[in-house]
């Protein structure tokens, strides 16, 4: 979401209608902002978050650590996902540093009892070493390019499917 959606006065009753009109269980819905919109109005943008939790809505912060990367928001608001940035994610394996900060990352999601999800995997060795990190989950080309909406199903069964062989495409 961006941060202008969060500006508009009946944003929650929207994200409520949408859940109506889908058939979405609300916990099937991840509210995903990133750091800057979290700190454009932070008392306002917290009693929204609040409320979406109250739905049963997940938040989860995008680009963590490129932005403000102030800590005190960690405990401000109701979050529940970090995910890592690709610019962290790019260079794993080959670059120490990287693979620092994201197990870092991950490393205070768990103690927070939140979840992480790494942005950009492309490779097999970036999603292995991600692994033996322990972050929750992962996304990027490694495992499907976009699709057309009406082929999402099918990428996902066929995910599900590698998934029990767990390996990626």
């Amino acid at each position: 979401m961006s941060g202008h959606q969060f500006d508009k006065p009946n944003f929650v009753d929207q994200v409520l209608s949408i859940i109506d009109e889908t058939g979405i269980k609300a916990c099937q819905l991840e509210i995903e902002l990133t750091e800057s919109s979290l700190m454009r109005h932070p008392e306002k943008v917290a009693s929204i978050l609040e409320q979406l939790r109250r739905i049963g809505c997940n938040i989860a912060v995008d680009d963590f650590g490129t932005g403000y990367s102030s800590l005190s928001y960690l405990k401000t608001f109701p979050l529940m996902v970090l995910k890592i940035d690709r610019s962290f994610v790019r260079d794993i394996p080959h670059d120490s540093r990287d693979i620092s900060i994201s197990n870092s990352i991950i490393s205070l999601a768990k103690n927070l009892h939140m979840e992480t999800v790494a942005e950009g995997i492309e490779e097999m060795e970036q999603f292995s070493t991600l692994q033996r990190l322990d972050c929750t989950y992962g996304q990027g080309f490694l495992f499907s390019r976009p699709v057309p909406a009406e082929q999402l199903q099918e990428v996902l069964a066929d995910l599900n499917r590698q998934a029990w062989m767990n390996e990626p495409s």
